[in-house]
């Protein structure tokens, strides 16, 4: 493991705002489930959860932009993670904090409506059927953000596959949820410029774009 890596490691546990829980914990039901915003951020704003954060783009955007709200980005790799926490702690925003955490066992991380929105930026679209279950927008893990987020909580996913974009489209009419906004090209189709979805590119998606793959985003109600 690379010198960088360690020392990003070590960073991450000494951020008060960067949660990394053992296995243990999190399968026993992490204790801050419910208690977010009274032990991380001390205030009541709604949550709004980035899953598959990677470097926090979304994360740390949102935090600037949105000062009245608290936001949470969510990966397994702690050197992604420790990108956005590090400029977190550099601007001092105080409505910004990273857990790392597989996303299957999202549910044992927050108790029952504790979050208002969720983000899903660039997931891997998981093609191959024997990799379905592994789609972050598959039935097991809508019915995963379905209990954490309140009513009329919304989902939001931004991708460059055509695949994952239509598949979550048939899901959402199967499951009979509303559609608040769906474009297969934003750049062509979305006439908000100044929207989040416009204005923040992750790391991946300036892959995409330089290779002229068209960036889709769909919202929903859960």
């Amino acid at each position: 493991m690379g010198k960088n890596k360690l020392k990003r490691f070590a960073e991450n546990k000494r951020f008060s705002h960067v949660v990394e829980p053992l296995k243990e914990e999190i399968l026993q039901g992490l204790s801050l489930a419910g208690y977010w915003n009274r032990d991380i951020f001390k205030n009541n704003n709604p949550i709004t959860l980035e899953l598959g954060c990677g470097k926090g783009e979304y994360t740390v955007a949102m935090a600037r932009a949105f000062p009245d709200r608290n936001f949470i980005g969510v990966d397994i790799k702690g050197a992604r993670i420790w990108r956005g926490a590090k400029t977190v702690e550099e601007e001092k925003l105080s409505n910004a904090a990273f857990l790392r955490l597989p996303i299957q066992w999202i549910e044992k991380a927050f108790a029952p409506q504790e979050i208002s929105e969720i983000w899903i930026t660039f997931p891997d679209p998981q093609i191959k059927y024997r990799r379905s279950k592994h789609r972050l927008t598959h039935p097991d893990y809508i019915k995963k953000y379905t209990l954490l987020l309140q009513e009329k909580g919304l989902i939001h996913l931004k991708t460059d596959s055509e695949f994952l974009h239509g598949y979550t489209q048939g899901l959402i009419a199967l499951l009979g949820l509303e559609v608040k906004d769906a474009y297969y090209d934003i750049d062509e189709q979305m006439q908000d410029r100044a929207h989040l979805v416009h204005t923040v590119q992750t790391h991946y998606e300036q892959i995409f774009r330089s290779k002229g793959k068209a960036i889709s985003y769909l919202s929903f109600y859960s």
